[in-house]
């Protein structure tokens, strides 16, 4: 078990909204009288289960299909061994299917979102899924008290903003301090993260005033405690949630893809900004979740996104989620 210890920093006001988990057939009732009355679409998707008091949901925010695997995973390597452990996991060499997930955590307190995904920018091409995923769960974007941002990459701070104007209008927002200065800053302009910070300026930014910036140890609110994954972004943080005993990583884009970056960890990532740290992160973390036989969310794993890794060969093998929380 990682321990952390930071001194704690009084993230929520006294009137942060406080919400009693409903069960999951209330919220499955819901989903069906607001799908009866035509708020939803048929694809909504999400999973819920209990992690000793808390209620975990994942939230599938779409999928985006991609071609050519070689030019986004394993890009120091030769394309035929991309295409060969591919065949070895019975996947097509020739695209992939990439999905964005984010989670909502009820703590009986709290309901805390992590990340945003697409938003409106991405519901052309069928993603910005989650606030009607959201409401098929049982709730609504005004419930969530705390919304945390793991990284500032366009999938995961794109749905903060809704017409120009807060998503989550009662949230408070949480995410690390050297991740935003990063971003926010003008030194950006002219570089391949030039992108990333008009966008950090036009969803992150406004919100400034009611966020609350962290280091690694930090506790989000009781059971829910950041740690630092950097590599993958310059402040790229995950999560270590625990309630009655049981504990569960959420590891947001440590890995990116359940076969290329789990089983071949130290393979080259497009997306990772420093390649060398994101291998040895990916390594350090997935070797603490293996070890200690942990359940993980990846935010781009296959939905519901929820898994084990045990190590195998050259790096982990993924253990997708089955009836673990239901018994």
């Amino acid at each position: 078990m990682i321990r952390h210890s930071l001194k704690r920093r009084t993230l929520f006001g006294a009137g942060a909204a406080a919400l009693a988990a409903p069960g999951l057939l209330a919220g499955i009732a819901n989903a069906q009288e607001n799908a009866e009355n035509g708020a939803l679409t048929k694809d909504s998707a999400f999973k819920t289960f209990k992690l000793g008091t808390f209620k975990v949901t994942v939230i599938s925010d779409g999928t985006r299909a991609s071609e050519n695997p070689h030019e986004t995973y394993g890009t120091n390597q030769p394309a035929d061994a991309v295409s060969a452990l591919l065949e070895q996991n019975f996947l097509p060499t020739s695209g992939f299917i990439n999905g964005f997930s984010p989670v909502l955590v009820d703590t009986g307190s709290h309901v805390v979102l992590f990340d945003t995904g697409l938003g409106e920018a991405g519901r052309e091409t069928g993603t910005g899924k989650l606030a009607e995923g959201i409401r098929a769960a049982g709730y609504g974007p005004e419930q969530v008290s705390v919304v945390v941002i793991t990284h500032m990459h366009g999938d995961h701070i794109g749905g903060l903003m809704e017409g120009g104007k807060p998503a989550f209008p009662s949230a408070r927002y949480v995410t690390g301090q050297m991740e935003f200065d990063f971003w926010k800053d003008g030194a950006r302009v002219g570089t391949p993260a030039e992108n990333g910070h008009k966008a950090v300026l036009q969803n992150v930014v406004p919100l400034e005033e009611k966020t609350t910036f962290i280091a690694d140890g930090a506790e989000v609110v009781s059971g829910i405690t950041a740690i630092a994954a950097f590599g993958h972004s310059p402040g790229h943080m995950i999560y270590r949630l625990e309630s009655e005993g049981k504990a569960l990583i959420l590891t947001a884009d440590t890995a990116n893809h359940y076969v290329l970056s789990l089983q071949r960890p130290d393979w080259e990532v497009r997306f990772d900004m420093d390649k060398a740290a994101a291998g040895a992160t990916r390594r350090k973390v997935f070797d603490m979740i293996a070890t200690d036989r942990l359940p993980f969310i990846g935010y781009h794993m296959p939905f519901p996104a929820v898994g084990f890794v045990e190590r195998q060969d050259q790096g982990y093998r993924f253990v997708p989620v089955t009836y673990q929380f239901d018994i």
